[in-house]
């Protein structure tokens, strides 16, 4: 049987999080095995949902993959696992094409409302009324309401929604503890956030939750669209080359899948802290992601050993977003200090007040460590950061356009066989960019 289940929610800042993540908690206890998944490009809210549910996490996007792709990672990650929980993005039905709606569709799943029940009474039982004619071929099973007052206040809108034939699961009281707090990039990470306890979690949810009704729901499932065999390495050939990643408290944007990906194509993936690590270790290339170098910029300037060795590697090398910071000549964070970082590149990192996030196409300005001259890559950006001077016209990366908009600008910088941009982008699914770049590592390997 192929049970899933997808929490989503009325709204950004619903609860999505905390009940995806007491779900996961409460059926790893009862002895489930498990499979976790985000919609959309969000790195944070996985990191909880591995922890919650000691299971792997991944994202399922389809701008970043295609659906095809997305149908097939779901199908690969989610075989021989008792049950799939999937946590949506923003309100259900916000985005468009990319939408938690669309993906719900697309992999067949269930649905189960999240509402924010603050200030509210039974108007709610109105507005998921509408989600649920909004997209008649969306299967709304259920809505858990959050942030109620009192059981009276559930109550009353518990009753409001059984008149309109609306499955009512439980309700989740208004709690400091259970909230996960926010800053500049999302929520807190969960390897900075000691306060995060998902047994605590568990242990709330379980007693105002009917999690037998909502194991009911994910069992009224089908099987996804395409062959959970299907192999992800479609040639014949296999890179046999070893690739360094960033992964600590600073960089903790990472894509599992992406990982997978280049796992099956033959790379051996070896793990590396900036933060804590003397020197590199040795690879045939390395990828700097994002993460938080602002919060930790004093830790990482204070590792020197580490910033000389990354300075002297002459390896390819893949920086995003967090990880193009770190390799600039400086990081000025919030606050405006300023702090010395690796100098590959010659440019300042400064943090901003106006944030830049969207799906962005990007057209390659020149040949580089992904793809080449005139090609076309898909990814995201998220980040309140900015680098000074201007890159010059000669070591510009991409031409970048947002989704749905006519907004167009130059971003990244390419010298030899480093690429750094604010753009992330994953691996799965896009042949083409993962044969470049172990192409690449190949070659340098062999000069």
């Amino acid at each position: 049987m192929n049970r899933k289940l997808l929490i989503a929610g009325t709204s950004s800042r619903s609860g999505k999080t905390t009940v995806t993540c007491a779900l996961l908690a409460a059926l790893r206890h009862r002895g489930f095995s498990l499979s976790a998944y985000k919609t959309g490009p969000d790195y944070i809210d996985t990191e909880y949902l591995r922890r919650s549910g000691k299971c792997r996490a991944f994202n399922l996007d389809t701008w970043l993959m295609s659906k095809e792709s997305v149908q097939k990672l779901f199908a690969l990650t989610s075989s021989g696992n008792d049950i799939s929980v999937i946590e949506g993005a923003m309100g259900l039905y916000d985005g468009g094409t990319q939408s938690t709606a669309e993906t719900a569709k697309l992999i067949d799943a269930p649905v189960v409302l999240v509402v924010n029940a603050k200030s509210s009474g039974e108007s709610i039982a109105a507005t998921v009324l509408g989600f649920r004619e909004y997209d008649t071929n969306v299967k709304i099973a259920g809505v858990i309401l959050n942030m109620t007052g009192s059981d009276y206040h559930a109550e009353i809108i518990a009753d409001a929604l059984r008149a309109k034939g609306i499955k009512f699961l439980g309700a989740l009281r208004r709690d400091d503890e259970a909230f996960i707090p926010e800053r500049h990039l999302g929520l807190v990470s969960a390897f900075e956030n000691d306060n995060f306890d998902a047994e605590k979690l568990r242990v709330k949810f379980e007693s105002s939750v009917d999690v037998d009704e909502l194991l009911r729901i994910a069992e009224d499932t089908n099987a996804v669209a395409g062959d959970s065999q299907q192999k992800i390495f479609p040639s014949t050939k296999k890179f046999n080359v070893k690739i360094a990643v960033a992964g600590d408290e600073a960089f903790v944007f990472s894509y599992e899948e992406s990982m997978m990906m280049l796992k099956a194509w033959g790379a051996e993936i070896i793990p590396f802290s900036p933060l804590n690590d003397v020197e590199l270790p040795t690879a045939d290339g390395y990828i700097f992601g994002g993460g938080y170098p602002e919060i930790f910029a004093d830790r990482l300037a204070a590792n020197s050993t580490m910033l000389r060795s990354v300075k002297d590697c002459r390896k390819p090398m893949l920086a995003e977003c967090g990880g193009m910071m770190y390799l600039c000549r400086s990081l000025r964070n919030i606050d405006g200090v300023k702090f010395k970082m690796t100098g590959v590149i010659p440019f300042d990192a400064f943090m901003g007040k106006r944030s830049v996030l969207g799906y962005m196409e990007a057209t390659a300005l020149r040949d580089n460590l992904l793809c080449r001259k005139g090609e076309r890559i898909r990814g995201h950006e998220f980040h309140y950061a900015g680098i000074e001077p201007e890159v010059p016209t000669e070591n510009t990366a991409f031409r970048m356009i947002r989704r749905n908009r006519n907004e167009t600008r130059l971003s990244g910088y390419v010298q030899g066989n480093l690429l750094a941009s604010w753009l992330h982008v994953n691996f799965f699914g896009n042949e083409k960019i993962t044969r470049n770049f172990l192409n690449v590592l190949t070659s340098s390997r062999v000069q």
